[in-house]
């Protein structure tokens, strides 16, 4: 898929932007707080509905409207779909998108709030089911917090890539977490006040037939992100490092035998023969024999909102021990990975977002990364200086100069 036109309005520094994009390579060039970051996070909201910069849309606003009771950031674009099949045969399509943040004032209290509006050609959609409409994968140079921070960074990372590539994850997702509030809602009433513990077999049964898909979905994804992430890695590493993902759920599904407990810690254990109607029967034991203990802290202690994902580097803990080049390597395989899967599960390449990608990268990592780029269906990468790429890479690129919100070719 392709980005063709973008308008902002009211996004963070742009009061207002309106600019064909072309396919393949766009260098976007400025210095600092010219508006390089907004304009990718412009897009990446547009695919997924929430900001890695922050977790209050009212910032996204731009400053100079958002003190006015009532007023809207706007993201519109043109999308078109390559080789899709029609009655006359595979031709292009091409879509329209919008998303609005709109603030307006609680009549009730005066308090203002916010609300999304999701249009996909002019027909209102609910964000689970408008994810998956337009695709993007984002490079930050603060998502080292992917490898670096806690577990919940890595379950964000996650859910934001599978709620693009796998129908109803994103729907699913919000189900259980709406269950694990429920439920432990009714844990603490039981342990504070006593009462009927045979309330909670309705819920146990809720968070089992959720969880357990969440997780058979995560087996898989994770599986799949690992095979194309080594390879990827191994490349950009010049075949020093191997890369791997291990997952760690919060309901372990695996019957851990003795050969299974011997493996070495750079390997990862395979879950991938492991049934759906296998991983509920086990959840839900697995449930019957924490009851006690979650009664007592008022708590669901185990499931998939206490996943982890750890990236392993040559044996090495990235979390713990790993460097930052590393750290670095690894969250670039991880998003080059990431556009493979997503091309794979859609039959549609998504648009790759790429911020200061090549800071603190030898020269060596830098042209095997750029090679690859090159590769892409459509990019737009930023920086603040050019000579950071070779005159042979900027020749095969469109180069867009940014300079307080405003773009010239």
């Amino acid at each position: 898929m392709e980005l063709n036109h973008l308008t902002l309005t009211n996004f963070r520094s742009f009061s207002r932007l309106d600019i064909d994009v072309p396919g393949g390579l766009v260098l976007l060039v400025g210095g600092n707080a010219q508006g390089k970051t907004s304009l990718l996070e412009a897009i990446f909201y547009m695919a997924t509905f929430v900001s890695f910069q922050t977790a209050n849309d009212h910032q996204l606003i731009n400053f100079l409207v958002n003190k006015e009771p009532l007023t809207a950031a706007r993201i519109a674009a043109d999308i078109r779909y390559r080789s899709v099949s029609t009655p006359s045969g595979m031709s292009d399509r091409t879509h329209h998108m919008e998303v609005k943040i709109i603030q307006g004032m609680n009549n009730s209290n005066g308090v203002s709030r916010l609300r999304k509006e999701i249009l996909f050609d002019g027909v209102k959609k609910k964000m689970s089911a408008a994810l998956g409409n337009f695709n993007a994968v984002l490079f930050l140079p603060q998502m080292l917090r992917v490898v670096e921070g806690s577990p919940e960074e890595r379950r964000r990372y996650l859910n934001m890539a599978m709620s693009q590539a796998i129908p109803n994850y994103a729907k699913l997702l919000i189900e259980y977490r709406r269950i694990v509030t429920q439920r432990n809602a009714l844990l603490k009433q039981i342990g504070d006040r006593g009462g009927d513990r045979g309330q909670l077999s309705y819920w146990d049964e809720k968070l089992v037939s959720t969880g357990a898909k969440l997780i058979h979905d995560r087996i898989r994804t994770i599986q799949e992100l690992d095979r194309i992430a080594a390879n990827i890695h191994r490349d950009l590493s010049g075949d020093q490092e191997v890369l791997r993902l291990s997952y760690q759920p919060g309901f372990d599904p695996l019957e851990k035998d003795k050969f299974q407990h011997s493996l070495s810690f750079d390997t990862p254990l395979d879950r991938s023969g492991i049934s759906l109607n296998e991983i509920q029967n086990g959840f839900i034991r697995a449930l019957s024999k924490k009851r006690a203990e979650e009664i007592s802290r008022g708590v669901t202690t185990i499931g998939p909102h206490r996943d982890e994902l750890c990236f392993l580097c040559n044996g090495i803990d990235l979390r713990l021990y790993g460097s930052r080049g590393q750290a670095r390597t690894a969250v670039l395989a991880m998003k080059l990975a990431e556009v493979d899967w997503i091309k794979g599960k859609t039959g549609q390449w998504p648009v790759l977002l790429l911020d200061e990608v090549l800071a603190e990268l030898d020269p060596v990592r830098r042209a095997d990364l750029l090679t690859r780029v090159l590769e892409s269906e459509q990019a737009l990468l930023t920086t603040t200086d050019l000579e950071m790429f070779s005159p042979s890479f900027v020749k095969q690129v469109q180069v867009w100069h940014i300079q307080g919100g405003r773009i010239s070719k």
